[in-house]
């Protein structure tokens, strides 16, 4: 599944709403109404039934809550039942797969807020995960709960919460396996801090749900002892042409809506930016012809960013109506970001894809008039 992060409802007032909202604020009508009829039984610490969480993410037609994830609903099911469990849920695959997006929503069915995050990067430390210290405080009081700044670990300890770790692998091994004592024994000590106040025990509710990205796993592998306390689920691209087309098109449609721009974007030339997109990620075409796989990432998710751009581009360089010129433009820079060798991968498409298509085709024959751009 491919996609990007959630986007603001029809409806929302520009000039007052943030840049991006976090999903339990941009979802708050469905997670009400899945809410307000959720009769069934919750784990300890839940907002809401393991029924009600899959109805948010997956849709009810029923109850008109649509759905926000597309992909293997099984996959849904097996990450809620992990996140019922003693275990943490590790969510790996390839970059666009829509990893964080199904964090965040799920953190937002579960725990009614998905803000609880470390980022993981190279430069991560134990303190951003777990607590640091009011420094000023410290030097004019000592160690106290006053003094003390919880980190997102600790909050989602203390509150009973989901808390996501986004790029585990990215973190240093040393600072990684902080997390095998967290999921074990569900504490926190605090060594500075004497009796009762030193100690937090995890309220009900509480799990580690994290992600990676599989071209990561070679940056800092995990230790087996932390290995051991997560489940693994793989988020997969979409198979299905049609299913990322309908994707594609409601996300690319609700980011322009947010950003107030109306253009003419003809059901053909969002299925031609789809099937560019699936072409390069499968190395081969409908047609038979075999390519070589660009090194890039081809995701829905940079399928939606390059549809977006493109109508951008329409808008407020052209006339409105976008076509495949405008495509091609936005999809030559996404080829060509990670790899300058893609370049001869892209031509080869142009050259025997493209120039086939475009005999038949007046979208895909402004794509072709577009290959002047490899060239500079």
């Amino acid at each position: 599944m491919n996609t990007i992060p959630p986007v603001f409802p029809q409806g929302t007032e520009p000039h007052r709403a943030v840049l991006r909202a976090p999903a339990e604020q941009v979802h708050a009508a469905d997670l009400a109404r899945l809410a307000e009829r959720d009769s069934g039984p919750r784990p300890p610490g839940w907002r809401m039934s393991p029924r009600a969480v899959r109805s948010f993410i997956i849709g009810d037609d029923r109850l008109d809550v649509r759905r926000k994830f597309y992909g293997d609903d099984a996959l849904i099911d097996r990450c809620i039942v992990t996140l019922m469990s003693q275990r943490g849920l590790l969510l790996v695959g390839e970059p666009g797969t829509a990893k964080s997006m199904l964090s965040e929503l799920l953190a937002a069915a579960i725990s009614g807020q998905s803000a609880c995050t470390v980022q993981g990067t190279a430069g991560t430390s134990e303190e951003q995960i777990k607590y640091s210290w009011n420094y000023a405080l410290l030097l004019a009081e000592g160690p106290t709960q006053r003094a003390l700044v919880p980190g997102p670990m600790y909050q989602a300890m203390r509150g009973g919460w989901l808390c996501r770790f986004e790029e585990v692998t990215r973190v240093q091994p040393e600072i990684q396996d902080c997390l095998i004592s967290l999921l074990s024994d569900k504490v926190i000590h605090v060594a500075e801090l004497n009796g009762e106040d030193g100690t937090l025990y995890a309220a009900r509710g509480f799990n580690v749900l994290a992600t990676a990205n599989l071209r990561d796993r070679g940056v800092h592998e995990m230790s087996s002892a932390l290995k051991r306390r997560f489940n693994f689920e793989t988020v997969r691209p979409i198979a299905d042409r049609q299913l990322e087309l309908k994707l594609v098109r409601e996300q690319t449609e609700a980011l322009l809506r947010h950003a107030q721009v109306e253009v003419e974007l003809a059901p053909e030339v969002m299925e031609l930016l789809v099937t560019a997109f699936q072409d390069m990620r499968e190395g081969a075409t409908a047609e038979g012809v075999v390519l070589e796989r660009a090194t890039a990432v081809m995701s829905s998710a940079e399928a939606v960013a390059v549809a977006y751009a493109a109508c951008l581009d329409a808008h407020y360089f052209g006339d409105g109506a976008v076509g495949g010129e405008h495509v091609a433009r936005q999809l030559i820079g996404t080829v060509l970001k990670d790899n300058p060798d893609d370049g001869k991968k892209l031509r080869h498409y142009f050259d025997v894809v493209v120039k086939q298509r475009a005999q038949r085709s007046a979208q895909w024959k402004r794509v072709l008039e577009a290959r002047r751009e490899l060239e500079r």
